[in-house]
């Protein structure tokens, strides 16, 4: 248990939502086929996004793809391109548990509305400033296969 010195010189123990507190910003995002072993890029190569959790216990993600299509005026926008819009991106908002090892989002809003009111576990694990979140196998949305996700997310504040 890592210790923390507070304003009356106390050591106390670190609380694991103190530890996971902060904003990252999204360095990988990754599906894993379970079956195949096959390893594909959510989103591409470069995607773009960030996690925030605060100490109140709520927490916020968005994340968008690399390649994500932008209309050229905003008045003139197309069904179709609204739709592109709308698949290369995630977004959700919630209160969050997490207990040192798995992280429990608590949604109440997102952007597809199916996760609206759902729980998402998440393995939690820190590298110096990294985080990674991996889901347990899952059917992916798109094909229906058991994948395991990954997100890599570096703490910036």
């Amino acid at each position: 248990m890592t210790l923390k010195q507070n304003a009356f010189a106390t050591v106390m123990p670190i609380q694991p939502a103190d530890q996971l507190a902060g904003t990252y910003r999204l360095i990988g995002f990754t599906r894993t086929v379970v079956a195949t072993g096959e390893t594909t890029d959510i989103f591409g190569k470069a995607p773009q996004g960030y996690i925030t959790y605060g100490r109140d216990g709520r927490m916020m993600v968005l994340i968008t793809s690399a390649n994500r299509p932008a209309p050229g005026d905003l008045a003139r926008v197309t069904d179709q391109q609204r739709a592109d819009l709308f698949k290369t991106m995630l977004a959700y908002s919630g209160t969050y548990d997490f207990d040192g090892k798995v992280v429990t989002h608590h949604i109440d809003v997102s952007w597809n509305q199916t996760w609206t009111g759902t729980h998402q576990l998440r393995n939690a694990k820190f590298a110096g400033k990294r985080l990674v979140l991996t889901t347990d196998p899952m059917p992916a949305p798109t094909d229906g296969q058991a994948s395991v996700i990954v997100v890599t997310f570096e703490k910036v504040a």
